[in-house]
């Protein structure tokens, strides 16, 4: 059982930064998240983050224009961040910083049985097929038993609906009618992969206007960990 708090940051392959909080079994419930924000605060380097929040309730950095999105579950915590955008209002969508990331324990069995609640017929067929590849297994990946295959599968499609959400900015969006799946992406063994294979999303904006988003996802920790983001917001680098 591990005890100590890990704090991972890291690159990903789209050139989001991600930070990740892990371990601290031996707490549980408010307990873990309030000494997994301690450890996110006292990681930033020149000073402590404090984390607000929009109107909307997405996540801020205090003082920063820097768009962050934030997953948690028991004994793991993620957020994404995108290069600071003085220009943008993140109070505000805007294609410069639409991204949202979410994080599901990759062993939740119910996550098949429910996901047509959030799914389209559509969407439940790219989840079928992709749980019929990773029964197969390629040479990155070792095969899976069917049951296993649909649950990580629907579990890949659980994370692109809320990460949609998050990046959307945008409060009481029906996750079947307004954020779509038109492609899942590959469950990549870690998040520096080249050449992954991304996925393709959409968000249906009440506005009217549509939202192309792009999709990468990787395994950490034991979960599945996916990211939403329009292909024309802010990126690092690789360099950075």
């Amino acid at each position: 059982m591990e005890t100590e708090f890990i704090f991972w940051r890291h690159a990903t392959s789209p050139g989001i930064r991600v930070e990740e909080i892990c371990g601290g079994e031996d707490k549980s419930g408010s307990l873990w998240k309030t000494l997994a924000l301690q450890v996110f605060g006292e990681n930033g380097g020149d000073r402590f983050r404090e984390i607000v929040h929009t109107d909307s309730g997405a996540p801020l950095l205090e003082d920063s224009s820097q768009r962050i999105s934030i997953s948690h579950t028991p004994h793991f915590w993620v957020a994404a961040f995108l290069p600071r955008t003085p220009e943008s209002d993140l109070q505000e969508f805007s294609l410069r910083t639409a991204m949202g990331i979410d994080a599901e324990k990759a062993d939740r069995e119910q996550a098949y049985r429910v996901a047509d609640r959030v799914m389209t017929p559509e969407e439940m067929t790219l989840i079928k097929e992709y749980a019929e590849n990773l029964e197969k297994g390629d040479e990155n990946h070792s095969p899976l038993e069917r049951e296993s295959a649909l649950i990580k599968a629907a579990l890949l499609g659980w994370t692109i609906k809320e990460a949609l959400y998050k990046a959307a900015l945008e409060e009481g969006m029906d996750f079947k009618e307004k954020l779509r799946i038109d492609a899942l992406p590959e469950i990549c063994s870690f998040p520096t992969v080249k050449n992954p294979r991304y996925g393709k999303g959409m968000i249906l904006r009440k506005s009217g206007e549509k939202i192309e988003m792009e999709l990468f996802s990787y395994e950490s920790e034991g979960h599945i960990v996916t990211l939403a983001y329009s292909p024309k917001c802010a990126k690092f680098s690789k360099n950075s």
